[in-house]
């Protein structure tokens, strides 16, 4: 081969090398599953509201293509195309669309929904943040996933940034029992697996239901006056405090009643895997102190 074919043969030779180091985007999921895109994807299918959140606050939002009920933030979302609740999708709806992303949320979308999309050959990636602090990597794995690395930069930092000034400023306080409740009929709270456990001990609250090991485990009201929480917090289903909270009051034994500890934080807030969820942690710190400011003298 002469010397100008030899240049030729290298250069070409160089450039494929170059394709195959910039093409492949490989993240795995939080299942441990690795999901392998030959680019950034463009296309996007979102299976929980969480998650259409997440990827406009990285700057991905023009990626969306389609997403699920509920998905209300930021206003942009409310104008994306429905595929279904994220309890029950619309598979045919979800497959139309020709994504080359979908991302599902392990404990909220159906297992066999995920299941049968896997089986369509759909590229999918599932995630799952427990902890607060899974936040920021859920959002960094999103911004490779979509390819948008330099804006979601800074928002991952100022997200770490500011957890660790609410971990160094409450974390470290007395201890409040507090009792989380979801809804009242069925009665539920949080068990140890749901962020919401990781928000209050953020806080430095104890989660009285922190024992048990479901997301959302139903209780009884009888169990909750045997636990006598300090602090009762709900979250209900919109912006506005729940009418239902409020019945506590009739149970003047438990310390949360006989001190006016019963407190409402908004659930888009704190119930949702986003950036976000630090205001809503803010607030529920604040009312976990307000409740040490309301004990008694030596307490």
């Amino acid at each position: 081969m002469k010397p100008p074919q030899l240049l030729a043969a290298a250069l070409l030779g160089l450039a494929a090398l170059a394709q195959t180091a910039h093409a492949d985007v490989v993240v795995t999921d939080d299942t441990g599953v690795v999901v392998r895109l030959a680019q950034p994807a463009r296309h996007i299918v979102s299976l929980a509201p969480h998650v259409t959140e997440s990827l406009f606050a990285i700057g991905a939002g023009e990626r969306i293509a389609a997403t699920v009920d509920y998905s209300d933030y930021p206003a942009a979302a409310q104008k994306l195309p429905r595929v279904g609740g994220y309890s029950r999708l619309d598979l045919e709806a979800i497959a139309a669309q020709k994504p080359d992303l979908v991302i599902a949320w392990e404990s909220g979308n159906s297992k066999a929904h995920v299941e049968k999309l896997r089986a369509l050959g759909l590229p999918l990636y599932v995630t799952q943040p427990n902890r607060i602090d899974d936040i920021a990597g859920t959002l960094e794995r999103f911004a490779r996933l979509a390819g948008v690395q330099d804006s979601a930069a800074p928002v991952v930092a100022g997200f770490r940034a500011r957890l660790d000034g609410l971990r160094a400023r409450y974390s470290g306080r007395p201890k409040v029992r507090t009792f989380y409740q979801i809804w009242k009929q069925p009665l539920m709270t949080v068990g140890a697996p749901q962020i919401i456990s990781d928000a209050i001990r953020l806080c430095g609250g104890e989660n009285v239901f922190g024992q048990l090991a479901t997301m959302a485990p139903t209780v009884t009201v009888e169990a909750v006056i045997a636990a006598n929480p300090e602090v009762i917090v709900a979250s209900g289903m919109g912006d506005s405090r729940p009418e239902w909270l409020d019945d506590w009051k009739r149970w003047t034994s438990v310390t949360a009643v006989a001190r006016d500890n019963l407190f409402f934080v908004p659930p888009e807030l704190i119930q949702r895997h986003t950036p976000r969820l630090l205001d809503g942690a803010e607030q529920l710190c604040r009312h976990l102190e307000t409740a040490r400011g309301r004990r008694p003298a030596g307490k």
